[in-house]
């Protein structure tokens, strides 16, 4: 596993959940761990799967950098941010945050940041595959007032 105290992975291959919660709960001087697993969602089973594209290297770029923001607000020891490309059907894992720190308030915090960015600044572009056709996913107003938060 690795050493440092970031993970940042793109990947088609599955979340091995467990295996990244055992990384991040490696310090005894951490008190909080918080973790974010987000799913393919298929309301009223509409969409049948999801296919994420990115531009490989840049993405690591920005993910890498969102940490480094997050870092900079709050006192935090272990980040992991997973997210995965390709197609996934619904109910599949997409994405896995982890943060890890001695207080929750800044584990709390930093992931539901990580994620807000992630959501805006990270250059994935989906396709949702559904019984009527395929259509790529804009952007959400919601997803866009979440930043504003921060910023």
């Amino acid at each position: 596993m690795n050493n440092s105290k970031s993970i940042v992975i793109v990947s088609e291959n599955d979340i091995k959940i467990d295996k990244y919660y055992q990384w991040l709960s490696q310090s005894p001087e951490d008190g909080a761990i918080v973790t974010f697993t987000g799913k393919v969602r298929s309301l009223s089973n509409e969409v049948s799967s999801l296919y994420l594209e990115h531009y490989q290297g840049m993405t690591e770029k920005v993910l890498d950098k969102i940490i480094d923001k997050a870092r900079t607000r709050w006192q935090l020891n272990r980040i992991v941010v997973i997210h995965r490309i390709g197609e996934m059907v619904a109910n599949e894992n997409i994405v896995y945050v982890g943060v890890s720190s001695a207080h929750r308030k800044d584990s709390f915090a930093a992931a539901e940041f990580i994620m807000d960015v992630l959501k805006n600044d990270a250059p994935f572009w989906k396709k949702e595959l559904t019984a009527t056709g395929n259509n790529w996913v804009e952007a959400k107003k919601s997803d866009k007032d979440a930043l504003k938060k921060w910023y």
